[in-house]
């Protein structure tokens, strides 16, 4: 599934218009290089960024939330008023056009599992990063760790 960057534009703007009566009138672009973020507002340029990965991975429905939660950020601040992640105005439009807050985490992009044993007791642990096995001991048995 490719998707040019006119249809990107005209896909947004059709969002705008059905979701905020209003035009999408500047840029919105791919941008592959976004890891943690489905995607991202600049003020300064006007111009929103889209993690190509959402609508690959996780389909049309999901980045279509996407695109509305960008165009929060881009209304509010085109009017002058908070378009912030904290700001009451923006909260209130997420509600109102039922944009998501947060986007799913991408299933390609699993977190990592460090995994540990026990020599003594057996006992294991499982640890999102790493643990240095000569500073650290198990907590059951004060014995020795040993990487799975």
């Amino acid at each position: 599934m490719s998707i040019s960057n006119e249809q990107l534009h005209q896909w947004t703007d059709d969002i705008s218009r059905a979701y905020f009566q209003k035009p999408f009138l500047d840029d919105v672009m791919f941008n592959p290089r976004l890891r943690t973020t489905g995607g991202r507002y600049i003020p300064s340029k006007r111009v929103i960024e889209l993690n190509p990965k959402y609508l690959f991975e996780l389909g049309e429905e999901e980045f279509k939330g996407i695109i509305k939660h960008e165009l929060c950020h881009y209304h509010l601040h085109i009017e002058g008023k908070g378009y912030g992640h904290r700001d009451r105005e923006f909260k209130e439009l997420l509600k109102k056009t039922g944009s998501p807050r947060h986007c799913k985490p991408l299933p390609s992009e699993k977190p990592k599992v460090h995994r540990y044993v026990c020599t003594s007791c057996s006992q294991e642990y499982e640890r999102k990063r790493r643990v240095d096995t000569k500073r650290y001991r198990c907590g059951k048995c004060k014995g020795h760790l040993k990487k799975m």
